[in-house]
């Protein structure tokens, strides 16, 4: 990679020829490591470096082995040793950054990396799940960022780091374009190379989403107190009050406060996990794209993802019990791929949207679930959150599965409407999970003894592997029969028309419209 393709957000790094990563990349990997041991031995020679320099220091005992090597004179080999492994750590560092070299095709993108064991890795453009750019504060310093593409797979990512920020933008566009089925020539010219310092402070300073890319008003913010709300009502807090309460029980019983130091660490490793969470959400966003959907988040080291049409599989919205005063809810995401990066908040990149109110919920659900254009549909979605049950339109339990459905059958159910399943569950933590027809896997009806006396049955539907699972119990046989046919006739009209993997080319019509058959 030369200094144009770093400095230049128009260099071509999509041209099938071999590149290579930022120049900066062996310190970002391997020179923090190297500061962190220099700094271990200063530590541990200071005596020594005092006695030497101003005299009259206390040099530690002859146990020591660098006081040992002090005093018989072994100190100029040891620093020439000490240099010599230096420079064959930072050469095995440069040495790999020469080696490892990448390239983007019309159907791949290729790296290749090693240097006594070579390995290629190829990620097919028509199975990327995701491209997520992710800039630690560190690398925004250099001006460099991580580029990670997610490919459909089990530990099947692509990873480039680092690229310069302008270039991973750059490359993060020409693989979407590519992968949508357009291909398109960028173009040649770019900004010049002067005001390198200002492009930082801009790079540091700009937000996660590039406002030409996403419109304004498709952005949802992060409220600074729902955030604040959400961390203190979480279920974590809710563990850490409980130990505080034991531990004040154990401490006032047994009459020994050693047990509150012992609590010190802890203290600090929860109160870093606050802290964690709620710098990497203050600038949380989420807006739609023409390549799918872009979510940024992130405060000092600072991470944007973009999911292209077609890669959600599964989609889930949760409210627990805590958040139900206010409002609020989280929404989750089932995708053929795992990012290394993690989410919003420090959660795992499968949680779309960390808290909202009803109305930021709604604006993500329009966007992760584009199939859902009528609008019955989408009322269908917030009965399905807000609804306590009844004549809403769901296929509710029947008043028999009270048995093992206590508080919530009446609000256990399902719905088919158009381009989605919907299952609906929960009375005191509520749940809701829609499945898009055109990524339905396959079906699964099960029915034990106890449910077969009672004329119940669970209803699944399969998707890929993540945090949401389509399942459904205690509702009636006959019900889940119906189900069972008219969804796998949806999904099969659904996938027959479905052209989201090139969603630049053509746009996919709405599928039709397959109601499940009403009991008598």
């Amino acid at each position: 990679m030369t200094v144009r393709d770093i400095i230049e957000p128009g260099a071509r790094l999509a041209d099938g020829q071999w590149h290579r990563l930022h120049p900066a990349t062996p310190v970002l990997k391997g020179g923090i490591a190297l500061l962190a041991i220099v700094g271990v031995i200063i530590v541990n020679i200071r005596d020594i470096l005092i006695d030497v320099v101003i005299g009259g220091g206390d040099v530690p005992s002859d146990r020591d082995p660098l006081v040992w090597i002090y005093e018989h004179e072994f100190a100029g080999l040891f620093a020439l040793a000490l240099l010599a492994g230096v420079l064959l750590f930072v050469g095995g560092f440069y040495l790999s950054w020469r080696m490892h070299r990448f390239r983007v095709t019309d159907e791949q993108v290729e790296v290749q990396s090693g240097i006594l064991f070579r390995t290629n890795r190829r990620g097919r453009l028509d199975r990327i799940q995701g491209i997520n750019i992710s800039k630690p504060f560190l690398a925004r310093l250099f001006g460099a960022a991580k580029l990670e593409v997610s490919v459909a797979g089990q530990n099947a990512n692509v990873q480039l780091a680092y690229l310069g920020s302008a270039a991973a933008d750059e490359l993060r566009r020409e693989i979407l374009l590519r992968a949508s089925g357009t291909h398109s020539a960028a173009a040649d010219a770019a900004p010049s190379a002067g005001g390198v310092i200002g492009q930082r402070v801009s790079e540091l300073l700009s937000p996660e989403l590039d406002p030409d890319a996403a419109p304004p008003e498709s952005v949802v913010q992060m409220h600074l107190g729902r955030l604040i709300g959400s961390l203190l009502l979480s279920g974590f807090t809710v563990v850490l009050i409980g130990g505080i309460v034991a531990l004040v029980v154990v401490t006032t019983t047994t009459r020994q406060p050693f047990f509150l130091f012992g609590f010190v660490p802890a203290i600090i490793g929860m109160g870093g996990f606050y802290i964690s969470r709620f710098t990497r959400s203050l600038r949380y966003s989420i807006a739609s794209t023409p390549d799918g959907i872009r979510v940024g988040f992130g405060l000092l080291s600072t991470s944007n993802e973009t999911l292209p049409p077609g890669r959600i599989h599964a989609v889930k919205v949760s409210q627990p019990l805590l958040w139900r005063p206010a409002g609020w809810w989280e929404v989750k995401i089932n995708r053929a791929s795992s990012s290394s990066a993690s989410g919003a908040a420090g959660q795992a990149n499968t949680t779309i949207l960390p808290v909202g109110n009803l109305s930021d919920t709604m604006k993500v659900l329009e966007l992760v679930l584009p199939g859902l254009v009528d609008p019955a549909a989408i009322e269908m979605l917030e009965r399905g959150m807000l609804s306590k049950g009844g004549d809403d339109g769901f296929t509710n339990s029947p008043r028999r599965a009270r048995i093992l459905r206590w508080f919530s059958w009446n609000r256990n159910g399902f719905a088919v409407v158009p381009g989605a399943v919907m299952f609906r569950s929960g009375a005191i933590w509520r749940e809701l999970v829609v499945v898009p027809q055109a990524r339905l896997q396959s079906l699964g009806m099960r029915q034990g003894p106890l449910l077969r006396r009672l004329r119940l049955a669970t209803l699944s539907v399969h998707t890929v592997a993540g945090p949401v699972v389509a399942r459904l119990g205690a509702i009636d046989k006959s019900e889940a029969v119906d189900a069972f046919g008219a969804i796998s006739a949806a999904a099969v009209s659904s996938a027959e028309i479905d052209t989201s993997h090139r969603w630049r080319m053509t746009l996919p019509p709405a599928p039709p419209q397959i109601p499940v058959a009403e009991q008598p």
